[in-house]
């Protein structure tokens, strides 16, 4: 009899846990967080801090994490009713052992988004505006990545929630594109925000904020670290230092629209062009029946307008080549619309897996030309030195040796020219302007690396800056 008693009071206990299981098992509402949050009564904020900062799409080497910058500033101004902020930054890039760069120097950015449209602002009293239509998406994620911006998204869009082992998970779009991932603990704490948004390299690209160690700043509940990811690696690192209440932010957007996308082709030697019209620029270098095209950047708008001058300038040859300098996102990006229009990526070896991973990934958000035709990408990939010949002239696809801005870097030397082709190594000043001092260790990276190679060179198209330089520019610059 005893037996049974101790087995029906057993019983009872084993379902009063299962019972309180079931209870903690309950999502935490919407409701609940934002009480504790304090979310309803926040409609704008200030965070202020400091910590690390790292450039996305500047790895040093193919599959690296992003270069860190300290910083010394950070002020994120957020307006949650008009769907505003401004983020200003104070950065110095950090020192990384065995790797030789420009001296570090304070870096001071001013970002802003509004709505549909972002730019930046320049410091100084003739400080420029400068559209930013590419990163409206990006900036604004960072307004609905804040924990309180998260709960007053997810209120407004209908958020499913679900209870998972780690918390309450919460999701919703906030249109046909635009996903929202997050993560609530017992207390209503958010502690993970998650969405994706397009890079024209990595396609949709996870952005990942995680928030901890919870205080209360000016009576509002805010974590005291911040540290976000995109495409695999950290891009803040921040320790907040406050949160106060703000007034709405009065951001006038820009007037002026985005500039139009052009090109412009001009002749550095028979069927040598150089491609300019914007912040990067190409080389085209015709051959008997097809063009090399150097350098395909920025994005997909970019290289439709290379390929559309291409067309003009000999409608009936196709571009059988395009050759990468270097991984950086912003050399990068047009790429895979040239390989849409059936071109084959020159390349260090280096580099190739790391674009066939990268390109590899979905491509949901905004499906370019490539994504569409379901092409396979074509490389010829090389180590030192290749050489594109069409029998009558030759391109020396050069790797550079040495560089402390990429470690699978490459440059275009046309012998009979007398033109070299580089990115990012050397970029000239305008004429009549005062060098840079002390000389840029890539510049003379790349000098020492055309004494090592022996090039007579007579034209440098840099693929950055305002002219085309000669070697006597290249030698003023290095011997600052």
């Amino acid at each position: 009899m005893s037996t049974f008693r101790s087995l029906g009071r057993l019983s009872v206990a084993v379902s009063a846990v299962a019972v309180a299981a079931c209870a903690s098992l309950q999502p935490v509402s919407l409701d609940t967080a934002a009480a504790a949050l304090k979310a309803d009564e926040v409609h704008a904020i200030e965070v202020a801090g400091t910590g690390n900062w790292f450039q996305f799409g500047q790895a040093p080497a193919p599959g690296l994490p992003w270069p860190g910058f300290a910083i010394s500033r950070y002020s994120a101004d957020i307006d949650y009713d008009h769907a505003a902020a401004r983020v200003q930054i104070t950065r110095r890039q950090l020192v990384e052992p065995g790797r030789e760069r420009p001296a570090p120097v304070d870096q001071v950015v001013d970002q802003y988004v509004a709505a549909t449209q972002a730019w930046n602002r320049g410091t100084g009293a003739n400080a420029a505006t400068t559209p930013q239509p590419a990163a409206v998406a990006e900036r604004a994620a960072e307004i609905w990545a804040t924990p309180q911006g998260f709960l007053k998204a997810a209120k407004a869009h209908q958020a499913e929630t679900r209870r998972t082992f780690a918390g309450t998970e919460v999701s919703f779009k906030v249109d046909a594109k635009t996903r929202y991932v997050g993560l609530l603990n017992g207390r209503g704490e958010v502690e993970r925000v998650q969405t994706w948004i397009d890079t024209p390299v990595l396609g949709d690209t996870l952005v990942e904020t995680r928030f901890s160690d919870y205080r209360v700043f000016d009576g509002i509940p805010f974590p005291a670290h911040i540290e976000r990811s995109q495409g695999g690696h950290p891009v803040l690192d921040l320790t907040v230092q406050a949160v106060q209440r703000k007034p709405a932010l009065q951001l006038a957007a820009p007037k002026e629209a985005p500039p139009a996308v052009t090109v412009s082709a001009n002749q550095l030697a028979d069927g040598v062009y150089y491609l300019t019209g914007g912040s990067h620029h190409s080389v085209a270098i015709e051959q008997r029946d097809h063009w090399v095209l150097v350098e395909a950047p920025l994005n997909e708008e970019r290289s439709l307008a290379l390929i559309a001058q291409l067309k003009q300038l000999a409608p009936n040859k196709p571009i059988r080549y395009i050759v990468n300098t270097h991984v950086h996102f912003d050399h990068s990006g047009g790429l895979r619309t040239l390989v849409a229009e059936g071109a084959t990526v020159v390349t260090l070896q280096a580099n190739q897996p790391y674009y066939e991973q990268a390109w590899a990934a979905p491509r949901t958000l905004n499906p370019d030309r490539l994504s569409v035709s379901g092409k396979a990408a074509q490389f010829e990939t090389f180590s030192g030195r290749k050489v594109l010949s069409d029998g009558r002239r030759s391109i020396e696809v050069i790797e550079i040796a040495g560089s402390g801005h990429n470690d699978a870097f490459a440059l275009v030397w046309l012998p009979a020219e007398k033109v070299l082709v580089e990115a990012d190594a050397y970029t000239p000043v305008a004429a009549n302007a005062p060098v840079a001092t002390p000389a840029n260790p890539y510049t003379v990276n790349l000098y020492q690396n055309i004494q090592r190679l022996g090039l007579d060179v007579g034209q440098i198209a840099a693929l950055h800056g305002p002219r085309v330089a000669t070697l006597a520019d290249l030698r003023a610059a290095v011997a600052k």
